[in-house]
C-alpha cells in the first residue's frame, strides 16, 4: 500500500492548522523507486524553519502516515495534547524557549512519545549523554542522525521502529511480588530450580562454565521470573537456604556433565550480606565433600556495589572461599560506583563487565575504550575478564578484536534447565566433533 497524501500538522503561536502534504522527493532516494508507506505518526521538533521543512519533506517522501511539526518544546507538548501519542519524535536539542532536553523530560513520564530520533549539531560527547538520559527516561532511542539529515539514514531508523518487537504489557501477576508463605512453600517443595547460562570462549566457542540462575517452576503458573520471588527471599533472610539448594542441584549437574567428558565451572550469585554468615564456608565444605567435588569448580559472583564497605567478617569469608579453591568474580563491573582501591584489596580473580557496555559498543567509542581499559586492568591485576550481554556475532567479533577471550549472552545460549543443559552440552560436543 502506498500513501500519496500523508497529513502534516503544524502548530504555531497557539493555533493549529492541518494541511495536506504535496508530493516532494528528498535527496538520496531515486524518484523511480517506490517507497513503501510507513504507518507512523512522526513529530518533528526543530526551531530552524528551513531545517524543519527539510525534515518534513523527507518524511513525506517516506510516506509517513501523519507528520506533525513544532518549533519548540512548549508547542510540541500542546500539539501532543491535541493529536495524541506519536510513534516517533525527531528531536533537535538546542532551541529558544523550551528546548529538546526539557521536552524529553516532560514526555518521558507521559507516554505521549514512543521513541526518539536525535537530530542535533551538538558535540558527540554531549549527544552520548543525551542518549543515556533518553534511556533513563524510559524512551526508546532509535538513533542519532546528526545534522544535516540524510533521508536514507532516516528511513532506516524509521524502519527499525516498525521492526522492533511489541513490548508485552505486564499483567498484574507479573508486577506483584509473591507472598512469603508461597515462596517458603516453593523453597520447601524444591520448586525453585537452578537454571544455567553457559559462558564461552569467544574464539573457539568452547564452553568455559555456566552461571547458575533461578526459576520458579510453579505447578499452575509455569516458569516464573526471579523478579517475583527474589526480593521476598532477601527480605525474609532465605537467600542462604536458596544458595545451598542451588549448589546441591548444580553439583549434581556438574557431576553428570563430567561423566559426558565436560568439566563445568559453576558460578553462583552471592549477595554481599551473605558473606556475614559465619557458617557459609563450613556448609559449603560439607556440600562439596558430600558430592566429592572440589572448590576449584565453583565461582561466586558478587556485585561491586555491595562490596564498597565490606566489613572484616565479609573479607574473612572471601578469603576462606579463595582458600577452598573457589573463584571470586566481581559482577556487573562498571555499573555502580567502582572502587579500584576495593578491587585491589579484595581477593577477586575475575571481572564480569556489565552488559551495558556491550549494548552500546557499536555507537559509543567510549564503551570501546572502557572495555579495553578493563581488559588491561584485568591483565595487570592477574584477573580474567568475562564480557556479559553478547547478543550478536558482530559484537563477538568486535570484542575478539579488542582482545576479549570469555563471554556470555544470548548469542551463544540462553538460560536453561539442568536436563536441557546436559542435552545441549552433548549436542554442542557432537557438533564440534563433526567440525573437526
Amino acid at each position: 500500500m502506498f500513501m500519496n497524501n500523508p497529513t502534516t500538522v503544524e502548530i504555531s503561536a497557539g493555533e493549529s492548522n492541518t494541511r495536506l502534504a504535496t508530493t516532494h522527493h528528498a535527496p538520496g532516494i531515486d524518484d523511480s523507486i517506490a517507497v513503501p508507506a510507513l504507518p507512523l505518526r512522526v513529530l518533528v521538533l526543530e526551531d530552524h524553519a528551513f531545517q524543519r521543512s527539510v525534515a518534513v519533506n523527507m518524511l513525506r517522501t517516506l510516506s509517513c502516515r501523519e507528520i506533525f511539526e513544532a518549533s519548540d518544546g512548549a508547542q510540541a507538548l500542546a500539539l501532543l495534547q491535541e493529536v495524541g501519542t506519536v510513534d516517533v519524535a525527531l528531536c533537535d536539542l538546542q532551541m529558544e524557549g523550551m528546548d529538546g532536553l526539557e521536552f524529553l523530560q516532560r514526555v518521558g513520564a507521559s507516554g505521549q512519545v514512543k521513541s526518539v530520533i536525535i537530530s542535533s549539531s551538538l558535540s558527540a560527547d554531549l549527544r552520548r549523554a543525551v542518549h543515556q538520559m533518553v534511556a533513563l527516561l524510559g524512551l526508546e532511542l532509535l538513533g542519532d542522525v546528526g545534522k544535516p539529515l540524510h533521508v536514507q539514514v532516516l528511513a532506516n531508523l524509521l524502519s527499525k521502529s516498525l521492526d522492533r518487537p511489541a513490548l508485552a504489557q505486564p499483567t498484574a501477576a507479573a508486577v506483584t511480588l509473591a507472598s512469603e508463605a508461597s515462596v517458603r512453600q516453593a523453597l520447601a517443595q524444591q520448586q525453585l530450580q537452578a537454571w544455567y547460562q553457559p559462558k564461552f570462549n569467544l574464539q573457539t566457542g568452547e564452553v568455559c562454565g555456566v552461571e547458575v540462575l533461578c526459576r520458579w517452576l510453579h505447578p499452575t503458573h509455569g516458569i516464573l521470573s526471579p523478579a517475583l520471588f527474589m526480593p521476598v527471599l532477601e527480605r525474609c533472610g532465605l537467600l542462604d537456604e536458596l544458595l545451598f539448594a542451588q549448589i546441591e542441584q548444580a553439583l549434581g549437574v556438574q557431576r553428570s556433565a563430567r561423566a559426558q567428558g565436560v568439566f563445568l565451572n559453576v558460578a553462583f550469585n552471592l549477595h554481599a550480606v551473605q558473606l556475614a554468615n559465619a557458617q557459609l564456608t563450613t556448609t559449603l565444605k560439607n556440600l562439596l565433600a558430600h558430592h566429592g567435588a572440589c572448590g576449584a569448580g565453583l565461582t561466586f559472583e558478587l556485585t561491586e556495589s555491595g562490596l564498597l564497605e565490606a566489613p572484616a567478617t565479609s573479607l574473612e569469608s572471601l578469603v576462606r572461599l579463595r582458600m577452598m579453591g573457589c573463584r571470586l568474580s566481581i559482577d556487573d563491573f562498571g555499573a555502580g560506583f567502582s572502587s579500584l582501591q576495593r578491587l585491589c584489596q579484595l581477593p577477586f580473580n575475575e571481572i564480569k563487565l556489565d552488559a551495558e557496555f556491550i549494548r552500546n559498543l557499536e555507537h559509543e567509542p567510549r564503551c570501546r575504550a572502557a572495555i579495553s581499559s578493563t581488559l588491561a586492568l584485568g591483565e595487570t591485576l592477574g584477573m580474567s575478564v568475562v564480557i556479559e550481554g553478547i547478543e550478536t556475532d558482530a559484537q563477538r567479533r568486535e570484542l575478539l578484536a579488542l582482545g576479549c577471550s570469555q563471554g556470555q549472552g544470548y548469542w551463544y545460549a540462553r538460560p536453561m534447565s539442568g536436563a536441557d543443559l546436559l542435552l545441549w552440552l552433548q549436542q554442542h560436543s557432537d557438533r564440534r566433533d563433526l567440525d573437526e
